[in-house]
């Protein structure tokens, strides 16, 4: 069972979607909230890597969530001023109780 005081943070996930200006008239894609959802994020591991004359940190998390069936891979997740690429969503299909979204911190 997904204990109550084990998901404390309050995290944003975000999809993409037609952004509109002022008169109304249509844009890029771009980021707009989707859901606010209580989770526990773990940071996993961060790696170090060379990538075009610059170093580059991969930080990977898991965020486990209450069980919910409308996130899906390439939505983003923002905590506070962390902001995650959802890579994977990881659903407890057995007794759906909860969806580990396997992320990668962006910024």
């Amino acid at each position: 069972m997904l204990a109550a005081g084990s998901i404390r943070s309050v995290v944003t996930i975000l999809a993409r979607g037609p952004a509109r200006d002022a008169a109304g008239q249509p844009l890029a894609e771009a980021w707009a909230p989707f859901a606010n959802v209580r989770a526990n994020v773990r940071h996993l591991s961060g790696a170090a890597a060379i990538k075009a004359d610059g170093e580059a940190s991969v930080v990977r998390a898991s965020m486990r969530i209450r069980y919910r069936e409308d996130i899906t891979a390439g939505m983003r997740a923002q905590e506070g001023a962390d902001l995650y690429n959802i890579d994977a969503v990881l659903p407890d299909k057995v007794r759906r109780e909860f969806v580990d979204l396997a992320c990668t911190l962006t910024k």
